[in-house]
């Protein structure tokens, strides 16, 4: 039923989903370009390489995992980073398959230059949100971004309800009250 629901309240570009992010995303875009400025590595070149430094000597296979940047796309931009001097690239010791990418000291400097102007340009996107909303947001982006869903956390202000592997106590006639108590089988 609640699917139906979605289904049917999404009509219009300006309630779909994929269209907002879409949105939101080339807003995103466009405060790093102007924070960053002309000549800078782009917003995405600066992702890799944030991984990069974090898994110095990763394949580039754990960067696809880690950027969510698809294969061929990462390996064009790690070839013209390569052809930049960002980067450097060689045969993994622990895979003779995969290659192994690490910074350079320009592409240090460039992750240094433009980290950030990164940071001011979230804040820009994330001043467009009530203070109060802006952690909710994160987490609820992050959630998207991994394709993983969140545990549902115990509620704690309800007793638990009586099921398989517990016993539920019949209301005491005698007692005050309508209070049914259950506890947990021993």
């Amino acid at each position: 039923m609640a699917k139906d629901k979605a289904a049917k309240r999404i009509v219009t570009v300006e309630a779909s989903v994929g269209h907002l992010l879409h949105r939101a995303a080339q807003r995103a875009m466009d405060f790093y370009a102007e924070e960053a400025g002309a000549g800078a590595i782009t917003q995405r070149q600066h992702a890799v390489l944030a991984a990069v430094a974090a898994r110095e000597g990763a394949a580039q296979a754990d960067l696809v995992a880690a950027t969510g940047v698809d294969r061929s796309t990462l390996a064009d931009m790690v070839a013209r980073m390569l052809d930049k001097g960002l980067l450097a690239r060689e045969r993994s010791n622990l895979d003779a398959r995969a290659n192994a990418v690490r910074l350079t000291d320009a592409g240090r400097l460039a992750l240094e230059e433009t980290g950030p102007k990164a940071g001011a340009a979230d804040g820009r996107l994330l001043a467009l949100l009530p203070k109060g909303k802006r952690d909710a947001f994160l987490e609820a982006v992050a959630i998207l971004a991994s394709g993983v869903a969140p545990t549902k956390k115990a509620k704690t202000d309800k007793p638990p309800k009586a099921g398989k592997g517990e016993k539920k106590k019949k209301k005491d006639k005698k007692a005050k009250g309508d209070v049914i108590v259950a506890e947990a089988a021993a």
